[in-house]
């Protein structure tokens, strides 16, 4: 399909959603990485928000564009890990403007938004998905690195019910490749600066529980960010932390990104769907992990999502 989907193409743009976590720079970069060794006729682009420090290990990082090129008219614009196009962020009229569009995701509230579209909800991660469109026996080191790396964080290192054999199956491939996998792992997942720790110890300390301890929430203003110094990118992993939290169901993470506006982070086990309780406020996800964003405080915040959790919770 993708020599079918590249035919043509000349100029190629592939843009992800905002604030880039690593699937999203994983298989955008495993994707950059392939078409330029595989297809060196075509000129490639990759436009991202900033991404974490920790993936700029992986080659060709330093080429991704923040800034989109006035009037610029790509052959083929290609969206990875992007539910929707307003998730697209600064990158959104070059998909617009694209003579063609083709997206492959796996969040299951995306509509379908491309001209061609492999959306499979049940795949563990993009990077996934991406590494089924390509020639594995063309796959370089630097695209293994990316893909792998993509998996390992949508997976939570292959411990989350998403991961399938085939899932395995395909990071074993990946690793043959000579990639240094648990590197990758300690230092892109597991691996926090002190002022990650420090905001994560905050965060959990101030911590509550409700709903019969069933659910359990934080927030981070902007003031606290500014203090420790740190930015919506270092606030990875937070939500998770709390969704292990003994006995609790759903676990809620918000942060300040403007002033009395808060994006939202949810987390859950099988009892709860978040993604519907995401797509009900405005945003998308999976059935276990989904986010949307809310204008108001913390507290405005949790009396809408626990209306809402609570009525799944009755079914």
């Amino acid at each position: 399909m993708l020599n079918k989907i590249l035919s043509g193409a000349e100029e190629i743009a592939i843009g992800g959603h905002v604030r880039p976590d690593g699937d999203c720079v994983g298989s955008c970069i495993g994707l950059y990485q392939y078409i330029a060794d595989n297809y060196p006729e075509k000129k490639v682009t990759v436009y991202l928000e900033e991404i974490p420090d920790s993936f700029h290990f992986l080659k060709d990082t330093d080429k991704i564009k923040s800034e989109i090129p006035k009037d610029k008219v790509y052959d083929l614009f290609i969206c990875l890990d992007c539910g929707s196009l307003d998730r697209l962020g600064f990158s959104a009229p070059l998909f617009e403007n694209a003579a063609h569009t083709f997206c492959v995701d796996h969040h299951i509230s995306n509509n379908k938004f491309a001209m061609d579209n492999v959306i499979v909800p049940d795949a563990s991660s993009t990077s996934e998905l991406v590494y089924g469109l390509l020639d594995a026996m063309r796959i370089s080191k630097n695209t293994a690195e990316a893909l792998y790396l993509g998996m390992v964080h949508d997976t939570g290192v292959f411990q989350y019910s998403c991961t399938s054999p085939d899932t395995m199956r395909a990071a074993a491939v990946l690793m043959e490749k000579g990639i240094d996998a648990p590197k990758i792992i300690h230092d892109t997942f597991y691996e926090k600066t002190y002022a990650q720790n420090q905001i994560l110890g905050r965060s959990l300390l101030e911590s509550i529980r409700f709903m019969d301890g069933k659910c359990i929430a934080t927030s981070v203003s902007l003031k606290e960010m500014e203090f420790y110094g740190v930015k919506p990118k270092d606030l990875e992993g937070i939500v998770s932390q709390l969704r292990n939290t003994k006995d609790v169901k759903v676990a809620i993470f918000m942060y300040e990104v403007t002033a009395n506006e808060y994006k939202v982070s949810l987390r859950s086990d099988d009892d709860v769907d978040v993604s519907c309780i995401a797509q009900y406020f405005g945003g998308g996800g999976h059935k276990k992990a989904a986010g949307f964003t809310m204008a108001g405080q913390p507290l405005d915040v949790l009396n809408n999502v626990s209306a809402q959790i609570a009525a799944q919770l009755k079914e």
